[in-house]
């Protein structure tokens, strides 16, 4: 076997010269900087920085059976397994970083983060016989005034990781609802009661199917959404995916 030295080789030479002079070019001109704190000091095909990515507390939830998002459904809503992919806390990187999902634009973050949360969900071997990944909806006018739904993104990333279909249409949201977060526990209920429900029942029946959205705190939007599913469709099982648990 020949194990040629391509330095012996003038053109392959003169071609990684060009090739690295491009590249360093590209890099003084279009900078890939950290979406986390600026630094361009990054590796390649990631948005945040090796120090911003270890600052993101994981809970790795996916992995322990009655970790602290599935009891917050216990006696509540049957949940085959749920997970959080980190801890949230206020004035934080992922603070920021969900911010920049939710308000700006920024959609290579939910992508980013979903597949993080689609390889936690697939090296666990708690949420089995997935068949399709459902974001929670966003009332029509609400999503159309931001352009996109933030848990849509977030499914891409996991449907990428996972190779299972994204259904954007089987759920939908019946009226417009205040945000939650000033609200206490019952406030918090009482703002989603009745607001969703399934839309095309066929496409769920008998199926294993991940619910996902961006964060939870007491649960009572996904515990809302999940209970007009489990009424209006036969043989549903259920799983809960979130980028982040925010812990009261």
């Amino acid at each position: 076997m020949n194990f040629t030295n391509t330095c012996s080789d003038p053109k392959k030479t003169n071609l990684y010269r060009v090739q690295t002079i491009l590249s360093d070019l590209t890099h003084v001109f279009f900078p890939v900087l950290c979406q986390g704190c600026g630094s361009d000091i990054m590796s390649p095909g990631q948005l945040l920085c090796l120090r911003c990515q270890l600052s993101l507390k994981e809970t790795r939830f996916a992995d322990f059976e009655n970790n602290p998002v599935e009891k917050i459904w216990w006696g509540r809503l049957p949940v085959e397994a749920a997970m959080s992919q980190f801890y949230f806390t206020k004035n934080s990187l992922l603070q920021d970083l969900i911010h920049q999902l939710k308000y700006k634009n920024n959609k290579e973050i939910g992508i980013y983060f979903g597949r993080a949360m689609g390889h936690s969900i697939r090296n666990s071997i708690r949420f089995t016989d997935l068949k399709l990944i459902l974001p929670l909806p966003l009332f029509p006018d609400k999503e159309k005034q931001r352009g996109y739904n933030q848990a849509s993104l977030l499914c891409q990333g996991i449907a990428e990781v996972l190779q299972l279909p994204v259904n954007e249409h089987a759920l939908r949201r019946l009226r417009y609802t205040d945000t939650q977060t000033h609200k206490n526990r019952m406030e918090r209920w009482q703002n989603v009661e009745g607001v969703f429900a399934a839309a095309h029942n066929h496409d769920l029946e008998n199926k294993t199917v991940l619910l996902v959205d961006d964060v939870v705190t007491t649960g009572a939007t996904l515990e809302a959404c999940g209970s007009a599913m489990l009424e209006d469709v036969g043989g549903l099982r259920m799983c809960i995916a979130t980028l982040a648990y925010a812990d009261n």
